[in-house]
């Protein structure tokens, strides 16, 4: 048995299909992951309406290679939709008929299944001039050209020789820069987040989400102060607070949100002994796009024994709030 990908209402995956494909005239793309940099996930589109949606009915499907779960955004440029599967898997298919046009196997070794919590899944690619990235199971971060699916180059993003990272989440594109985070809280390894050249994904930063062996120096200001919030030798296990979803460019203010993940292990008691709120874990952190440089954090969960992960889905808005129009 394959998992399918199929436009059909009622199947919420399937109607981001639909709305993404209804249309190939101008201005009906999905171009990135949450559609825009605000990642509002609004279409434009009027043809779906309250009024015509009971008609909506199944126009194609695809036949995935794997039986394994399913958890990409498809994302649809010019006519084309790119869309992931398991093991890292990248489709590319006429939005219209469901025809493939190619597909890319980055040749994940099944050995390294085991090391991801949740399944082999993949939450999608970035497509931008010409090119569609993918980070891969195994901590790879890939570009492949649009038109043929050929790849164009490949960093190994984290050393996956020491620590058990992964990718799952879908990167995000902006100034020429790639932005892609990693999994592995629950095995074991310290969370960082980083910013790859679009043209020759050659690193650029690096920004940790948890302070090193103090031993060693620490990489910024930033780690330095969050250092005084952990105890005991937590940099032996990792820390943890992977940034392995939400990544959201703010275009108007030119900053980055990275949201970061549960600490490791869950229990503060054994991971940082004598308590501490252990920054910058389950935290909303702002950071300079062009430099990885720290701007300001909101904890949501300080101290946390819950995995109470801050990782879920940001969208930027205006709204009013104590009488005024505010971000």
């Amino acid at each position: 048995m394959q998992n399918k990908i199929t436009l059909r209402a009622g199947f919420c995956f399937s109607i981001s299909l639909l709305f993404s494909a209804s249309a190939l005239s101008n201005n009906t793309d999905w171009p990135s992951h949450g559609q825009d940099y605000k990642e509002q996930r609004f279409s434009q589109l009027a043809a779906i309406n309250e009024e015509n949606v009971s008609q909506l009915g199944l126009a194609w499907s695809f036949d995935t290679d794997f039986n394994r779960g399913l958890e990409s955004t498809p994302i649809v440029v010019d006519g084309v939709m790119y869309v992931t599967g398991s093991w890292s898997f990248v489709y590319a298919l006429d939005a219209k008929t469901g025809k493939l046009l190619w597909k890319y196997d980055p040749k994940v070794p099944k050995s390294w299944g085991p090391k991801g919590c949740c399944g082999v899944v993949n939450r999608g690619v970035a497509v931008k001039d010409g090119k569609v990235v993918v980070g891969t199971f195994d901590a790879r971060l890939i570009a492949l050209n649009a038109a043929t699916g050929e790849l164009l180059w490949e960093a190994q993003t984290a050393d996956i020789k020491k620590w058990p990272y992964t990718i799952t989440g879908a990167p995000r594109i902006a100034k020429g820069k790639v932005f892609i985070g990693n999994g592995g809280a629950e095995y074991g390894v310290r969370g960082f987040v980083g910013a790859y050249d679009l043209e020759t994904g050659a690193a650029l930063w690096r920004f940790y989400t948890v302070p090193g062996n103090p031993a060693d120096g620490f990489e910024s200001e930033a780690l330095a102060k969050a250092a005084d919030t952990w105890n005991g030798k937590w940099w032996e296990r990792g820390g943890g607070g992977t940034v392995w979803d939400s990544i959201v460019y703010d275009q108007e203010l030119d900053q980055l949100y990275i949201g970061t993940g549960n600490g490791t292990p869950w229990n503060r008691d054994q991971r940082s002994p004598g308590g501490g709120d252990n920054l910058y874990l389950n935290s909303i952190v702002a950071l300079n796009p062009d430099t990885g440089d720290y701007i300001w954090h909101y904890q949501e969960t300080p101290a946390d024994n819950w995995d109470f992960t801050s990782t879920q889905q940001m969208i930027l808005a205006d709204m009013p709030w104590q009488g005024k129009h505010t971000k």
